[in-house]
């Protein structure tokens, strides 16, 4: 797995001040996509030991509320079962702070089994997300007073209470 970015004070992707990462690798191509660099799943650098690392040091202040994921896609297949590690990390490490996801795919339709881009990973990787932003960014529904999403059709759904 590659990522573009890791960006250590965040507070556009989440509630309070996050830690983002941003992963390479997405097949959704959505017109006026704000991050089509990623699309490219070489795009970046390795995700590697090491950027782990970082990350959950990043994470260790008190002033830091969450973790976000974004992309890229992040339930792309090729990136699930890398995440789905890394997210089992910072739940048993920082079990208080939030994750939240974002993704262009769809809760319902393509992330539970027999969807599109269910795999071996993806319910346990459900399971550390506590917030899932989902659905593909649609350029004719883009409104800028929106909290924390690009368009109108995108839902934030709370996965603790599913």
């Amino acid at each position: 797995m590659h990522y573009g970015e890791i960006k250590k004070c965040d507070i556009a992707n989440g509630p309070g001040v996050r830690v983002s990462l941003f992963v390479s690798g997405c097949r959704n191509h959505c017109p006026g996509c704000f991050n089509k660099e990623t699309w490219d799943f070489c795009y970046g650098k390795p995700f590697t030991t090491e950027t782990k690392d970082h990350i959950m040091e990043l994470l260790k202040p008190d002033y830091i509320e969450g973790f976000s994921l974004l992309g890229g896609e992040p339930f792309e297949p090729e990136n699930q079962e890398e995440l789905v590690r890394l997210l089992k990390e910072i739940k048993e490490n920082y079990p208080k702070k939030n994750i939240w996801c974002y993704t262009g795919y769809t809760y319902d339709k393509d992330l539970l089994e027999g969807g599109k881009v269910y795999t071996q990973f993806t319910e346990e990787m459900l399971s550390y997300i506590d917030t899932l932003v989902d659905g593909q960014f649609i350029e004719s529904q883009k409104d800028i007073t929106l909290k924390f999403r690009g368009s109108a059709n995108q839902r934030i759904l709370d996965l603790n209470e599913k």
